[in-house]
């Protein structure tokens, strides 16, 4: 690709003898072993070591690997809970010069098999507690040639027949030293698939020159913010999001090259999930809104002290009910926002430090659930259908497209995809949002989920947001349904809170959002005429609203 355009070149002279550091993935490693070789990382209730054992158990990852005959160029994937397993393939496998593929455990056996084909995987690691899944689709399994088995600690007689062998006894077998090569920086280091809204699962990857820069810009943007919402060397990291969807967003790149302690909670339990929080003083964490949701319920959180627990929320919008009632437990709380194909942060809704202790507390708890402030080297535009830039305003509503150095480049193997997934440059988010005069950014829908109603747009995530302030909802969606008059009209699926059934109507959601209308901040014509009472909304296998789901079951409703 000619950046310069008719530019005479003027590249730096090199010595022979320089060193010429290409961005890869083990250089995350180089301060944290020299500066902290003795922090912990823990997993569950069950294991706790060191740094300088994690460099050892990479390594040996590695020479087990190497001795099954995994290679350069190979893929590797892993089917695990969140454990210290995890984040040593996520150095191990992409160090070797092989691909990692993490594998979305929360997908139909058909998909997973889909999935696991298209990436061409030569070896898997699996848990034992996937071996159910494995066995229904193992006799059509294409490319995999190597099986491991996972025990998590649980007793085994030996591993299944045609397994290479378990993952603890082939680390203990072999060498903790390993010499892992420099490459070209843009070799692929990982891949793993996103679930759209039709047709098969859609591979990204990343290189291990984009992942470098991912995580130096996240870490600049979150360590550089005074007071809260910083991330920074003091903090004690543990994940919510799982490590198979988009690295965990990053952060167990970042932790390790801060050097943090870090805690990592296997399968999502949450009264487990308050219990490391308290005994292992867990200050750091990231989710999609149902994991909090989830965690702020269980029992276990009803007597913790979650004061100085930092949470990112992303994957889909914060709800303001949300970010209050976890404001109202001392948890600092607020919004990232970003994709599987950009890495995926892209922005982080920090409130700046010149608002800091000016703002009320509603006006900081808005900041908090805005989409944010694009991070470090990313450029943000939302534009016309024409790709012409819209003006920030406040008001005037596009697509937000992007440009930044870790996004994919592409779908695996799907050359339309990616053309259109790339037109005219720039990534398209699908996602409709405005920017302020300010900078900050707001999503208003997905193009797919926007609700056309007489002529005009209704934000259903607007609508989510008001709805769930309401003290008796205890989650909401809000989809388009088909309306004779009117085209589409809104229908609220909302969950009540436990104990509050009986008081919440679908006239006392009216009247709630009809005090939102008279503030200025709803259109009459926004407010449901209809709100169905439901026990559970459908989520995705990354714990996003289901709205396609949705959308075919009670379209008709």
């Amino acid at each position: 690709m000619n950046f310069g355009g008719s530019m005479p070149a003027n590249l730096v002279e090199t010595t022979p003898s320089a060193y010429a550091y290409p961005l890869l993935i083990k250089q995350l490693l180089l301060t944290p072993l020299a500066t902290t070789p003795d922090q912990e990382i823990v997993y569950r209730d069950r294991l706790r070591y060191r740094y300088r054992d994690l460099r050892g158990r990479i390594s040996r990852l590695a020479n087990a690997l190497s001795s099954l005959g995994v290679g350069p160029g190979d893929t590797v994937a892993m089917m695990d809970w969140d454990s210290h397993r995890y984040l040593e393939t996520y150095f191990a496998v992409p160090m070797m010069g092989a691909v990692l593929m993490t594998t979305n455990v929360r997908l139909a056996p058909e998909q997973i098999l889909y999935c696991l084909d298209h990436a061409r995987v030569d070896a898997l690691l699996i848990h034992a507690d996937f071996l159910p899944v494995l066995e229904a689709i193992r006799d059509r399994l294409a490319t995999i040639k190597r099986f491991i088995l996972i025990a998590d600690g649980a007793p085994i007689a030996e591993s299944p027949a045609s397994f290479a062998g378990e993952y603890e006894a082939l680390l203990a077998k072999a060498s903790p030293t390993y010499e892992f090569p420099d490459f070209d920086e843009n070799t692929r280091a990982t891949t793993f698939y996103t679930t759209g809204t039709t047709g098969l699962p859609k591979a990204v990857y990343f290189s291990h020159r984009q992942l470098v820069l991912h995580t130096l810009a996240v870490g600049v943007t979150v360590g550089s913010h005074p007071g809260g919402q910083s991330f920074h060397r003091g903090d004690v990291y543990m994940p919510l999001t799982p490590m198979f969807h988009v690295h965990a967003w990053g952060f167990p790149y970042v932790a390790t090259l801060y050097g943090v302690k870090q805690v990592y909670p296997g399968r999502y339990q949450p009264d487990l999930i308050v219990k490391l929080f308290v005994k292992e003083c867990v200050t750091y964490s990231h989710c999609v809104p149902a994991i909090l949701q989830m965690v702020l319920s269980c029992p276990e959180a009803a007597s913790a002290d979650l004061h100085g627990w930092k949470v990112v929320v992303g994957g889909s919008a914060l709800p303001k009910g949300l970010a209050r009632a976890a404001r109202s437990r001392g948890i600092d709380i607020w919004c990232g926002y970003g994709m599987s194909e950009t890495c995926p942060i892209l922005t982080s809704s920090q409130v700046r430090p010149e608002e800091q202790g000016v703002l009320s507390d509603e006006e900081e708890l808005a900041v908090r659930c805005r989409t944010g402030l694009p991070i470090a080297l990313v450029e943000i535009k939302i534009v016309d259908a024409e790709m012409n830039e819209l003006p920030a305003d406040g008001k005037s509503v596009g697509e937000l497209v992007v440009r930044a150095p870790w996004l994919t480049q592409g779908y695996l193997h799907d050359p339309a995809s990616s053309e259109t997934l790339w037109r005219g440059g720039y990534l398209h988010t699908q996602d409709v949002a405005t920017r302020r005069a300010d900078g900050y950014l707001q999503i208003t829908d997905r193009i797919k989920d926007v609700i056309k109603t007489g002529g005009e747009w209704v934000s259903s995530l607007e609508l989510e947001s008001l709805i769930s302030q309401h003290p008796a909802v205890a989650e909401v969606a809000v989809i388009g349904v088909k309306d004779a008059k009117w085209g589409e009209r809104p229908l609220a699926l909302v969950v009540p809170r436990p104990g509050h059934e009986a008081e919440l109507t679908a006239e006392a959601l009216q009247h709630h959002l009809m005090v939102h209308c008279q503030t200025g901040h709803l259109p009459k014509f926004a407010i449901p005429e209809r709100f169905l009472f439901v026990a559970a909304i459908e989520k995705t296998s990354v714990g996003k609203t289901d709205k396609k789901l949705l959308r075919s079951k009670y379209g008709d409703a």
